[in-house]
């Protein structure tokens, strides 16, 4: 047998991964011993002044009304199971176009501001002044998975990078033992896309979102199958370390190897911190109940919405919470096709409370001066009713032409609304916004210019607003 040093370490190599089969705890130790370097970014001084420093997104999966819940539209109620009086056909995914129908929950006007919510949200709407509502978005597509692709990543394919990425790669890390891009999906199912929603796409695979369960065990493999001898995990990490620098000596340059060995370096000292961040019981008894947990629906949520919370405390950039999964019967979020009360009765009841109580905590805490909270869907639903030509359905059909979106936090106006749908909540009539318009608004809030944040990739200087966008100054304060 040889005994030049690449067979020795190819062997080494062999047998130290026939050993690393014990779980991501054979590399703890030594990253913790070894590395005196925080895990970081390539994140570059921002471009402005930034007005918040992190983001926390909540994505209703399916669709959600914007007729029901923030576009007031007094008309729909004086014209509810009359037809649509247009000039043009409706486009609509499944192709009927019912009867109009009026909200299923009334409106109020809510706080100093007269925001208009309805009973949809409840507890939103005491917390109504904190809310800049979009009313005029517009997405490319009504086909659930591209599009919610779009609202992440601002393309309607899969493989570019997610918001959360691009974030991650432009701001780099505020945690040494956290990812900078966190996601919670929702317990039920993954939304329309899977996993490819907190993709990296070709940004570095350090930037890519790493998902965590609120409920259970959050993190899979977060520790070995057996225990190990302290000084057997030393030994190992420290030969770990050893390899990994000869590896990357060998092959020179490489940002998949180098990114794969920083994620494993991350991994380690998560033992540590991941525990103790989603040990949400150690929260007071009255925070708790704030967020709605230990009774349904709200309990899955609010613990998802808690434990983003304490993810910003302990310094990680963005994190994502997904509100509807799963589409197949029956389905678990907005997708609300056949009976609008249920469908989104049943999904604002386990979401309403939770944002709310995440709203307030923040405010109380002092992390929403610096903090921005969104609320986004892939696109709405429509004013008509989907059935039949000339019969009141009880449900809506996708809506790509006209829906709402709201955000929250620093360098917002609180209790503002933004444009416009038509008198029907069809289309967008008045300061029509785009994805790339809501992308460059979030990232001029952190200090970014939408057009100076590129990565260079076959041939191209890509970026998370493509060649479009702008932001929106009407909303920020």
């Amino acid at each position: 047998m040889s005994t030049d040093s690449s067979s020795r370490t190819a062997i080494t190599r062999r047998r130290f991964l026939e050993f690393a089969q014990t779980g991501i705890g054979s590399t703890a130790l030594m990253s913790m011993l070894a590395d005196d370097h925080p895990v970081v970014g390539s994140g570059t001084p921002p471009h402005t002044a930034p007005r918040a420093r992190r983001v926390i997104h909540i994505v209703a999966t399916g669709g959600f009304s914007q007729v029901d819940s923030f576009d007031y539209k007094p008309q729909l109620a004086r014209l509810h199971g009359t037809p649509l009086k247009s000039d043009e056909k409706p486009d609509v995914f499944f192709g009927k176009v019912g009867l109009l129908r009026q909200s299923d929950w009334p409106f109020r006007q809510r706080g100093n501001s007269g925001l208009w919510v309805s009973e949809l949200f409840p507890h939103l709407a005491g917390v109504a002044d904190e809310l800049t509502v979009i009313k005029s978005m517009v997405a490319e597509t009504s086909n659930h998975t591209p599009a919610t692709f779009q609202e992440n990543s601002g393309f309607r394919l899969n493989g570019f990078p997610v918001l959360g990425s691009w974030l991650s790669y432009g701001l780099g890390s505020a945690s040494r033992n956290l990812p900078t891009h966190v996601v919670i999906p929702d317990p039920r199912g993954l939304p329309a896309g899977g996993s490819i929603n907190w993709t990296n796409g070709f940004l570095p695979s350090e930037h890519q979102g790493v998902p965590l369960r609120a409920r259970g065990t959050p993190l899979d493999d977060l520790f070995p199958s057996r225990p190990l001898p302290a000084a057997t995990e030393r030994d190992s990490r420290q030969l770990l370390a050893l390899l990994n620098r000869q590896h990357l000596e060998q092959r020179g340059s490489d940002d998949a190897l180098l990114g794969r060995i920083r994620s494993y370096q991350l991994a380690a000292r998560m033992q540590l911190a991941v525990p103790e961040v989603t040990a949400l019981d150690s929260e007071t008894q009255a925070t708790q109940q704030l967020y709605g947990l230990g009774r349904e629906p709200t309990a899955d949520f609010g613990r998802a919405c808690l434990l983003a919370r304490r993810l910003l405390q302990q310094g990680v950039r963005f994190v994502q919470l997904f509100s509807g999964g799963a589409f197949g019967r029956p389905r678990h979020n907005w997708d609300g096709h056949e009976d609008m009360v249920k469908n989104h009765g049943r999904e604002a009841a386990r979401v309403d409370q939770p944002l709310a109580a995440l709203l307030t905590d923040l405010r109380r805490t002092g992390l929403l001066d610096d903090t921005v909270v969104l609320f986004t869907s892939e696109f709405g639903r429509t004013p008509f009713a989907q059935s039949n030509a000339g019969v009141l359905g009880t449900g809506r059909d996708h809506n790509q032409y006209g829906f709402s979106v709201w955000m929250a936090g620093g360098g917002l106006k609180g209790g503002y609304s933004y444009g416009s749908t038509d008198v029907y909540g069809w289309k967008a009539s008045e300061n029509i916004t785009t994805w790339h318009d809501f992308h460059a608004t979030l990232l001029h809030l952190l200090g970014i210019d939408h057009e100076e944040l590129t990565f260079y990739h076959n041939g191209i200087e890509r970026r998370l607003t493509n060649v479009h966008g702008k932001v929106i100054d009407a909303i920020l304060s």
